[in-house]
């Protein structure tokens, strides 16, 4: 169904998988697989203002240790 302009009202929740990235999922949903709650939700603009202050290095936590060991 098109929303058109409609306000996005949908509560959603943060989450994380297991590479440390992070996304945003409507709160009533089951998290996807390999996802999990950070403890913030609230409207889009607000889970994705959370994730820009605390996702700084965009880098997969893998690609981020394995950096970390060649240095």
């Amino acid at each position: 169904m098109y929303q058109g302009d409609q306000e996005d009202t949908t509560i959603y929740k943060v989450v994380v998988n297991h590479e440390e990235q992070y996304s945003i999922w409507p709160s009533e949903k089951e998290n996807p697989l390999g996802w999990k709650d950070v403890g913030k939700s609230g409207l889009k603009s607000e889970c994705l203002e959370y994730i820009k202050e605390v996702w700084t290095d965009m880098r997969p936590l893998s690609l981020r240790q394995k950096m970390a060991q060649t240095t």
